[in-house]
């Protein structure tokens, strides 16, 4: 269910709230469906019991789950969630052409990218691909010459830009 990246920067409960959410988006957690006890969970993943805790007030104060006293956490509202995550998407893309404006990209080869991104890799993270003409970092992981390039592997995958 829940895979941990031990080498990654982020803290682990950041980690499970990402992994989480993203089954929730997708449907793979049902609507009102019981997420696993603390216990069961930090037992599961040979982690501390006050991480999946953390996580768990974490997804709660996100609006992705909800708690009854003395039964459990429990998946919010399907299409809460999605739409809520259809919002970020599109604040993420702002702030992402607001980037490959100021680094010179063209709307045509932003378009081009996005399109390429999107038939290319269906399901794969940011950070993939094979960036543009200009080699700005758009979908490269690289980044500019200074690495704040739109799309890095750093901002996307450490969470930088929310």
């Amino acid at each position: 269910m829940i895979l941990i990246d031990y080498k990654d920067r982020r803290p682990l409960y950041e980690q499970i709230v990402e992994k989480l959410s993203d089954l929730m988006v997708r449907g793979v957690l049902a609507q009102d469906s019981q997420l696993p006890s603390v216990r069961s969970l930090a037992t599961e993943l040979s982690i501390n019991p006050n991480t999946i805790q953390r996580a768990y007030a974490e997804l709660e104060r996100q609006g992705y789950i909800y708690s009854v006293k003395g039964r459990g956490s429990f998946v919010a509202e399907n299409h809460q969630i999605r739409a809520k995550k259809q919002v970020e998407i599109w604040r993420e893309l702002a702030l992402l052409v607001e980037d490959a404006r100021n680094a010179g990209i063209t709307m045509e080869a932003f378009q081009a990218q996005v399109a390429q991104n999107y038939e290319l890799n269906p399901g794969a993270g940011a950070g993939q691909g094979t960036g543009t003409e200009t080699g700005s970092g758009v979908g490269q992981g690289a980044g500019t010459e200074t690495g704040s390039g739109a799309g890095s592997e750093y901002e996307t995958e450490t969470g930088g830009r929310r």
